[in-house]
């Protein structure tokens, strides 16, 4: 399999695939501080290579802020077109391949059905068009990647929707959901391990692949799941998106197919609900 390298190690991704690597008793691997690995400086991540030497690079780090992006462009362009760009180069002058995580935000999300890996793509916000953008760049330099969309990532570690559920759940008597966006959470654990799979199958099959847990759901049902699992005593209630406008505008359907990722590499995928249980039960553990 050889070294891996994890970009973002410090990232709500970046932190499952190191709880995941030692489970799985991957030793060869690297978690550089940001600071080493800071993907907006290009001469720093050629040495960062050079000195590894990875057979593999793992792409975590990203401008996930979808609101804040609408006013923070640059921002947003920097870390998830050029950053991307950037390792892409790297890596084609290391000779290792790139596993570049992206989003369903790429999709529009009007229409009812699912998104295979060649659906049109076409963004409706900041965020989405500098991680279509990020994916293009890729694509561009570098033969040796496989880009990975994904949505809704929760998990124990970081700021997450299944975080600020349980916090706000606590607090308050009544809370407000969102109940006409769709889509499928996915709990960043099994994200982790559908990667190390893909680099373990050394199958060389490269391009793009779509990854979430099993399952749809909007977030009303999200929220409501959280709270019956964790037993928290809180009314939800269901409101159309409108009723809470945002600075970005989202998709309202963007549930992904993952026959591609399946067939190629043979994952089982869990269903949504199954890995939400798992990551409360956990949480409780840490609290």
């Amino acid at each position: 399999m050889g070294k891996i390298l994890i970009i973002g190690a410090g990232g709500q991704l970046g932190q499952c695939l190191k709880i995941v690597a030692e489970r799985r008793a991957i030793t060869d691997i690297v978690f550089p501080a940001e600071a080493e690995a800071n993907i907006l400086d290009q001469p720093g991540l050629e040495y960062l290579l050079q000195k590894e030497q990875p057979a593999f690079v793992i792409n975590c780090a990203a401008y996930t802020a979808v609101d804040k992006a609408e006013d923070e462009v640059e921002l947003a362009k920097a870390v998830n077109e050029t950053g991307a760009a950037n390792l892409a180069l790297a890596c084609a002058s290391n000779q290792a391949t790139l596993v570049h995580v992206s989003t369903d935000f790429v999709f529009e999300g009007n229409l009812v059905k699912l998104l295979t890996e060649d659906a049109e793509a076409k963004p409706i916000n900041v965020y989405g068009r500098t991680k279509l953008d990020g994916e293009k760049a890729v694509i561009a330099l570098l033969k040796e990647h496989f880009i990975i969309r994904t949505s809704w990532l929760y998990s124990e570690y970081a700021n997450n929707f299944v975080k600020t559920m349980l916090k706000l759940g606590a607090e308050r008597d009544e809370l407000n959901i969102i109940a006409d966006q769709v889509g499928t959470p996915t709990y960043a654990i099994d994200l982790a391990n559908a990667i190390f799979d893909m680099i373990e199958s050394d199958s060389g099959a490269y391009g793009t692949y779509h990854y979430s847990n099993e399952g749809v759901t909007s977030w009303f049902d999200f929220a409501q799941a959280i709270f019956d699992i964790s037993a928290t005593q809180v009314k939800a209630n269901p409101i159309p998106g409108s009723a809470y406008p945002t600075k970005a505008i989202r998709p309202a359907f963007s549930v992904m197919d993952k026959s591609k990722i399946k067939n190629t590499f043979g994952l089982a995928i869990p269903y949504w609900r199954d890995s939400l249980v798992q990551c409360i039960e956990k949480l409780k553990e840490i609290n």
